[in-house]
């Protein structure tokens, strides 16, 4: 009878034995895994780095998610471009802040609304134009309305005229201010629809679609504008290049 409790005793040790070895395997995933997501927290770059590479879209549903973050870095990423654009449409800087602020205010409220089968910036350019053309409207109802000072400090370095090479040589950096200054003097003196678009093509590189979506003309309109904006432009500026 002793013996067989021993042998009993020996069979129950055995199978525990047998189970803790076949979980072994198991166990020691689990434990490289652990290993390996401590390793992945400790080298991974912070948060914001990882937000500030994010396309524009994905930053809105991070946003609509709950991260204020995200918006902070649209308006980082916005503000300047659409600053200086809507300087270029209503001539006056200290306006042209508030417009923007007002901007960010309506793109803030109206987020959650967004098609983001869309581009965000087509639709923040949208609104930022909406508002310097109610400016136009209520300052003087006029279909000409000219800019009152220049913009030598613009910083939006993505537009497609580039005015100043700052290695160039003292003469020629002063003939590439006096075209700088030439061009916004006489982009100032289009018409107000036909400064709009050859802002949004010449100046800020826009497609002729998103043009047509921000404007909400079509693009027959559009490109009809931009020819007529264009011959104007060239007559302008022509006495001024001489």
């Amino acid at each position: 009878m002793l013996y067989l409790g021993r042998l009993a005793c020996h069979l129950l040790h055995f199978l525990v034995d047998w189970r803790v070895l076949n979980r072994i395997p198991g166990i020691l995933t689990m434990v490289q895994a652990t290993a390996r997501t401590q390793e992945a927290l400790r080298t991974a770059p912070p948060v914001q780095a990882r937000l500030d590479d994010l396309p524009d879209n994905a930053l809105v549903q991070v946003y609509l998610a709950g991260d204020e973050r995200a918006f902070e870095i649209l308006v980082q990423r916005y503000r300047t471009r659409l600053l200086n654009f809507v300087y270029r449409i209503v001539g006056d800087r200290e306006r042209s802040e508030d417009l923007v602020q007002e901007a960010f205010i309506r793109i803030h409220r109206h987020l959650a609304r967004f098609d983001r089968s869309k581009k965000f910036s087509t639709w923040a350019y949208t609104i930022a134009s909406n508002l310097a053309k109610n400016e136009l409207r209520n300052r003087s109802r006029s279909p000409l309305v000219l800019f009152t000072t220049l913009a030598p400090q613009w910083t939006d370095d993505e537009r497609p005229l580039e005015f100043e090479d700052t290695g160039a040589q003292p003469d020629e950096a002063f003939r590439q201010r006096h075209l700088q200054e030439a061009v916004e003097a006489s982009v100032a003196q289009l018409p107000a629809h036909h400064r709009e678009v050859f802002v949004l093509r010449e100046l800020e590189g826009r497609s002729y679609e998103e043009i047509a979506e921000i404007t909400r003309c079509n693009l027959g309109t559009v490109k009809s504008r931009l020819n007529r904006a264009r011959n104007a432009f060239a007559e302008i500026i022509e006495p001024r290049l001489r």
